[in-house]
C-alpha cells in the first residue's frame, strides 16, 4: 500500500512538472569577462593617445625616423568616445538586441537589464583600431614616403588589434552579447575609426613644426 502511494505521489509531481509552463533563463552573464572587456576597451582608447605618430623626417630637417605625440590626438579619440556613449544612452534602445538567452528586456529582469547592439566595449575597441590604421597609413604613405617602421605598425595596428580581438570574443564568451552582434559592433567602430582618423591625420603633420619639440601642441 505504501509503494503504491509514493509510486502515486511520484506520478501526480511528474505531471504537475510537465503541466506547469516552461520557464527560460537567460545565461548568465560572466563577470570576469565584462571586467577584462571593459579593461582592453579602456586600454584601446588610451593607446590612441599614448601612442606617438612616428615618421620619417623631410630633408629639409635631419632625416631619419622620428617620434611626436600630439595633444590633438584627443580629438578624434574624444570623437569616439562621444559616439560610444550616444551608442549607450540611446542607439541600444533604438535597435532593441536583445543579449543572448533574453525573450524580453527590461529593469528588474535578471541577466536581461539592457539591450546588447551596439555592444560599447567592442565599439570603442573596433574605433581605435580604426583610428590607428588610418594614422599609420597616412604618415607611411604620405608623411614618410612609402617608408615602412615597425614601431609605429606595432603601436597603431598590432596592438589595438590585439585588444580588438580580445574585447570581440571575450563579450561573446561572457555572454553579454552573441559573437555576431559583437563583431557587428567592432566592424560598426573601425568604419568610423578610419574616417575619423584619416580627417584628423590629413589635418594634422605628425612634425612640431620647426620647433622640433617632441610634445605638439
Amino acid at each position: 500500500m505504501a509503494k503504491t502511494l509514493r509510486f502515486g505521489a511520484l506520478g501526480v509531481t511528474l505531471a504537475v512538472a510537465l503541466a506547469l509552463p516552461e520557464t527560460s533563463y537567460a545565461q548568465e552573464r560572466n563577470n570576469t569577462w565584462g571586467g577584462v572587456t571593459t579593461a582592453t576597451a579602456v586600454a584601446s582608447l588610451a593607446s590612441s593617445v599614448l601612442m606617438p605618430r612616428v615618421f620619417y623626417s623631410s630633408p629639409e630637417a635631419t632625416m631619419g625616423w622620428r617620434a611626436r605625440w600630439h595633444v590633438s590626438v584627443l580629438a578624434p579619440t574624444m570623437t569616439q568616445f562621444a559616439f560610444a556613449m550616444l551608442n549607450e544612452l540611446a542607439l541600444k534602445e533604438a535597435f532593441k538586441e536583445p543579449r543572448p538567452g533574453c525573450e524580453e528586456t527590461g529593469p528588474g529582469i535578471e541577466n536581461c537589464e539592457t539591450f546588447a547592439l551596439f555592444s560599447t566595449q567592442s565599439y570603442i575597441a573596433g574605433g581605435s583600431l580604426g583610428q590607428g590604421v588610418a594614422t599609420f597609413l597616412m604618415d607611411t604613405i604620405k608623411y614618410s614616403g612609402g617608408r615602412f617602421n615597425f614601431g609605429g605598425f606595432a603601436g597603431q595596428v598590432l596592438l589595438p588589434l590585439a585588444l580588438t580581438s580580445v574585447t570581440v570574443a571575450g563579450r561573446s564568451a561572457g555572454h553579454f552579447e552573441t559573437f555576431g552582434q559583437s563583431i557587428a559592433s567592432a566592424g560598426v567602430g573601425l568604419g568610423t575609426g578610419l574616417i575619423v582618423g584619416l580627417i584628423y591625420s590629413t589635418m594634422q603633420e605628425p612634425e612640431c613644426g620647426y620647433s622640433g619639440n617632441v610634445i605638439c601642441w
